[in-house]
């Protein structure tokens, strides 16, 4: 019988030692980071005097960074250990995350954002294995544990960037770095390194991972899906003018949807309808959503904004579940490919919105949006072969870990 990860017996998710713990709170922070400067980029843009495309590419150049450092984490961790990297990657973080709050020009605030982008990838997508590692009383508890601190923090992310913003668009850089050092003490003080690897990572193994059909489909239709995800959260703000205190009350609420669904409510919808069937449908409704947001009137916008999250968060997970079990690459090799191809999008969405608002008008990229969600549906469907069969292994997997999934960072 699987052990509830929620006991609070030996093992449970409240039972863990305080390395896991610091781990974990320090991953809540750097998963704060991707939404923080949401609700303050109306604010950024008017005192560093900046149109909304160029203060967009906060986002691109931390996700164009993040992608390309996907091929890096795995070449770094294999060879100085998970806690150096952990603490190599928060270092990063608190430098540039500093530094950005004392920018004096937009250009300047995207070069240190993308500092911060490689110090985030260092660390994220070295914390899932370090805290299974550590944990007590096997993956289960450990890997929810590593969920709940992604919900947490893409929740509470944009709620510090209003708190911090209202006063000034710097501060919250300022309150990152500070949580980070925070961060850097802890794990310097509590976890200790970690087994490397039998074998060493090379820069071109994800790439290689990437030679097989089913991962190659996952990345690709996450690719688009992806673009939609990054439109909403980039690109909305704008769309939205509100102040800070309630632009970061809905992306609040918001980051709260997308942490139930993707933790609780899409692996019960995977058990009983399927894998693909419930992608299929989410990235169906995810367009229909996103259309809708950009015709309505404002009330409706918020609300499609908001409801944005359930779908983005089943997506999330499902997708997940695809580029880890698919092929027969090592879970962190196989991570790093498809998070290598699927970031691209996310420094993509948040460019060319804005330009093709400018080029057109404000529908239209949200039409766009509503596109890429369906050609990521439709790569699904016409690959449900090479998909099939991860697609079959999901519900034992979900009988055995009790239906916790992994977000890959």
């Amino acid at each position: 019988m699987a052990t509830d990860p929620f006991d609070a017996g030996a093992g449970g998710i409240l039972r863990q030692p305080k390395a896991v713990w610091a781990t974990a709170g320090a991953s809540v922070v750097a998963f704060m980071g991707i939404g923080l400067v949401d609700p303050i980029l109306p604010s950024i843009a008017q005192g560093l005097s900046a149109t909304p495309s160029q203060v967009s590419l906060l986002f691109t150049s931390y996700f164009l960074i993040t992608a390309f450092a996907m091929l890096l984490t795995g070449f770094v961790s294999s060879r100085i250990g998970g806690r150096k990297t952990l603490l190599l990657g928060l270092a990063f973080v608190v430098v540039f995350a500093g530094l950005a709050g004392t920018s004096g020009s937009v250009g300047e605030l995207v070069g240190f954002r993308a500092g911060w982008g490689l110090g985030n990838a260092l660390f994220v997508s070295t914390a899932l294995a370090v805290i299974v590692g550590a944990a007590a009383g096997g993956s289960a508890a450990a890997i929810l544990l590593y969920e709940s601190a992604l919900g947490l923090g893409m929740a509470c992310g944009p709620l510090l960037g209003a708190l911090l913003g209202n006063a000034s668009w710097r501060y919250p850089f300022f309150g990152t770095a500070f949580l980070m050092a925070v961060g850097f003490l802890c794990i310097t003080v509590f976890l200790k390194e970690q087994p490397r690897p039998a074998h060493r990572t090379s820069l071109l193994d994800p790439v290689r991972a990437l030679g097989h059909g089913g991962l190659a489909s996952a990345a690709v239709s996450a690719f688009f899906y992806n673009y939609t995800f990054f439109t909403v959260l980039a690109f909305t703000p704008f769309v939205l003018n509100m102040t800070p205190y309630k632009s970061g009350a809905v992306f609040f609420a918001w980051g709260v949807l997308l942490a139930v669904f993707s933790v609780i409510v899409a692996p019960r919808l995977q058990q009983r309808l399927g894998s693909l069937k419930v992608l299929g449908g989410s990235l169906a409704l995810l367009a229909a959503d996103v259309v809708v947001l950009g015709y309505g009137d404002h009330t409706t916008a918020v609300v499609c904004t908001v409801l944005s999250g359930a779908f983005i968060g089943v997506n999330n997970t499902v997708y997940t579940e695809l580029a880890l079990g698919v092929s027969d690459a090592p879970r962190p090799v196989a991570s790093a490919g498809y998070n290598f191809v699927r970031w691209f999008a996310a420094a993509a969405a948040p460019y060319f919105a804005p330009k093709i608002e400018e080029w057109t008008d404000l529908h239209v990229p949200f039409v766009v949006a509503g596109a890429t969600a369906v050609l990521g549906a439709l790569v699904v469907l016409v690959r449900r072969n090479a998909l099939t069969h991860e697609a079959e292994e999901l519900e034992p997997r979900h009988a055995t870990e009790d239906g916790v999934t992994v977000f890959a960072n």
